[in-house]
């Protein structure tokens, strides 16, 4: 058996500890990182890079056939759904070796292609070798929840980590889960040339503002995908080519079925109680600082870390663990400007307190600012104008933001940038932007603020009187 001992072993070779390791190895600390499976984790090979790429086929097909109101004829695309997943494995081939483990070793780390293992309160086992560290950190995951539905173990289905695999293009496919991964899949298929269907056992899109929720929600419908909401699914049934979802609603009967119920972390590995490090089935118990409860040597990191599951938010643990790891300086997360996105078309955004959210926090104090992005000009010549922006403020200073329209997840940057320092409304209103761009719409959002303080102010217009009778 071989013995490390290091300053830090990252469990984990995912968003979250590929960033912890790559920081803290080039600030001068031993690091040894632990990777059983592929390097990249979910989000390079499951997640966020290949959904994108292809919803970028999908948008592809979809701009071929709504041409005419360009002056474009349209034309019927053929889709070659097998050469759409090849685009889909070039592109995570060509971010990959960023990710690899021929990098992060050329860098100092000592990478381990194994599963890492608590085999005490201060030690992991990889594979023949144990790894004596002065921190710990998990950052392994979390991987799609299959619910146990009746019937579900019996018939062939898919999640996200096998249907960018799937190079058969569905008939119908039958999506059970309305939340932003089966919506981006439900959009992308159809557009692919698909029967769609999305089964939600309560409302699509339950987490975001449902006012923004519908203005997506009526663009999906009208691309032709069945969405059934209140449908929670009682038992499967049927074979390979035809799946049939049995709802108090109804039966929905499809070629293909996809689960896309949500996340659980990945923890079964670990041995964590071995470890002393308590953990329930949102992940690590740890305090602010994500730090274990239980044993002051474990952190955790991204989505085991208990709290919300973006790849962004996994980089940002990193930062907040290696302040306080390598400097010994006080280091606690906040959750309160981290933004999210979906990218449908159009795409949905939030950072933040939802109207709901802050109404019920701060009462009448919150102002909800509103801009629709008809009145964008930019948006006008691109035939984008289907979409509206909110704001909550409370004195002055925006608390959350919710975005439904095109490149809402862009311009939600600006409000995370705002509410993460704690700037004012007058920040967003003097910055000034390229005229015409879609970011005007976060600028004539801040100026529906001000607007009714300016014109609507009878001691404005006194002053102003005052002002033009003694100005020479």
């Amino acid at each position: 058996m071989n013995r490390i001992k290091t300053d830090i072993c990252v469990i984990g070779g995912g968003s979250g500890g590929l960033s912890i390791a790559a920081g803290a190895v080039q600030m001068g600390a031993k690091v040894v990182l632990l990777e059983g499976h592929k390097m990249g984790g979910d989000c390079l090979n499951y997640g966020c890079v290949p959904s994108k790429a292809l919803i970028a086929s999908a948008k592809q097909a979809h701009a071929m056939n709504h041409g005419a109101v360009y002056g474009v004829g349209n034309v019927s695309p053929t889709i070659d759904y097998a050469a759409a997943k090849d685009h889909v494995h070039d592109v995570i081939a060509q971010i990959a070796p960023v990710d690899s483990v021929e990098r992060f070793e050329g860098l100092g780390v000592h990478v381990i292609s194994k599963y890492g293992r608590f085999i005490s309160r201060t030690e992991v086992q990889a594979g023949d070798t144990v790894i004596e560290a002065r921190r710990f950190v998990v950052a392994t995951g979390s991987g799609p929840f299959v619910p146990p539905i009746p019937g579900l173990d019996g018939v062939p289905h898919y999640t996200n980590e096998n249907i960018f695999d799937l190079r058969e293009r569905p008939k119908h496919l039958i999506i059970i889960g309305g939340g932003p991964i089966g919506m981006e899949m439900a959009q992308a298929h159809r557009r692919l040339g698909c029967e769609v269907t999305v089964i939600e056992g309560a409302k699509a899109f339950g987490k975001d503002d449902p006012e923004m929720a519908a203005i997506v929600l009526d663009n999906l419908k009208s691309e032709g995908i069945d969405i059934v909401e209140e449908a929670q699914a009682e038992k499967i049934s049927g074979k390979d080519g035809e799946v049939t979802v049995h709802t108090p609603k109804g039966e929905f009967t499809g070629s293909h079925l996809l689960i896309a119920v949500g996340r659980k972390v990945n923890v079964d590995k670990l041995d964590l109680e071995t470890g002393g490090v308590a953990y329930d089935r949102s992940g690590l118990k740890v305090g602010s600082d994500l730090r274990s409860v239980t044993n002051k040597k474990v952190y955790a990191a991204g989505d085991v870390a208990g709290g919300l599951q973006f790849t962004h938010v996994a980089g940002y643990h990193a930062g907040v663990l290696i302040r306080s790891m390598l400097f010994g300086l006080p280091s606690k997360q906040r959750t309160d400007h981290i933004p999210w996105a979906t990218y449908t078309d159009p795409e949905l955004a939030q950072v933040g307190l939802t109207e709901a959210q802050a109404k019920k926090k701060h009462g009448s104090a919150v102002e909800v600012v509103r801009f629709e992005f008809h009145h964008n000009d930019r948006l006008i010549a691109e035939r984008k104008t289907k979409g509206l922006i909110k704001v909550m403020v409370v004195k002055g200073k925006p608390v959350g933001a919710s975005i439904a329209g095109h490149m809402a997840g862009e311009l939600i940057s600006m409000w995370a940038m705002a509410i993460a320092n704690k700037m004012k409304m007058s920040a967003i209103a003097n910055t000034v932007v390229p005229y015409p761009t879609v970011s005007e719409v976060n600028k004539r959002a801040a100026g529906a603020y001000f607007s009714p303080r300016l014109f609507d102010n009878p001691t404005v217009k006194r002053v102003v009187g005052l002002v033009q009778r003694w100005l020479p």
